[in-house]
């Protein structure tokens, strides 16, 4: 049986979002709040932690910035759904214009996830503070590349270069958008005239 392309394109963003789901769910059943695990010296580490806002764990507002984050990303989600179903019924369209596209709507699925059933599942994964656990999950990081440590001469203590802890969904957004960067940026140079 073979699959049309936007069937390939269902399969590739539901194996993603499935591969970030269990990597999270591990980290969370198997690891304690804060702990670390080294994984290739001291430059790839497992660092679980809870994140209440956006990515690399950028925050966005208290609570009401959870709940307009958490509509954006809805909102998004439903944009890049359409989106791809137009694209995939054009035959000129690159299948990494749709790759791409995917990986940053799969990535998109596995945060919406974690915020809005993780804390139904998990209680203590809730934003404190929150009136209700739904939609108010924190999502689970755990990728921590501590390069190496900087301190410029105004800077009051050493800062890690790229000291943010991330999860697969993260990386699947950030990938997919640079590969459409340096890539696809022609095709949506000439879908725009």
């Amino acid at each position: 049986m073979k699959l049309s392309k936007g069937n390939r394109l269902v399969v590739l963003g539901v194996v993603l979002v499935i591969i970030d789901q269990i990597i999270k769910i591990l980290v969370k059943t198997n690891m304690d709040l804060g702990e670390t695990i080294d994984v290739i010296g001291d430059w790839f580490k497992l660092h679980f932690v809870l994140n209440k806002g956006m990515a690399f764990g950028m925050a966005f507002g208290g609570l009401w910035g959870k709940v307009l984050l958490s509509v954006f990303r809805i909102v998004l989600f439903g944009a890049l759904c359409w989106w791809i179903d137009k694209l995939a019924k054009k035959p000129e369209t690159p299948v990494g214009v749709l790759v791409g596209l995917t990986m940053i709507t799969a990535g998109a699925l596995g945060n919406i996830i974690d915020c809005f059933f993780y804390g139904l599942i998990w209680p203590e994964t809730v934003t404190p503070g929150a009136p209700f656990a739904f939609m108010f999950g924190q999502v689970v990081d755990m990728f921590y590349f501590p390069l190496f440590d900087y301190k410029l001469p105004w800077m009051d203590y050493p800062r890690t270069f790229f000291g943010a802890v991330f999860n697969f969904a993260d990386s699947c957004v950030t990938c997919g958008a640079i590969y459409l960067l340096l890539f696809q940026y022609k095709f949506f140079a000439k879908e725009e005239k």
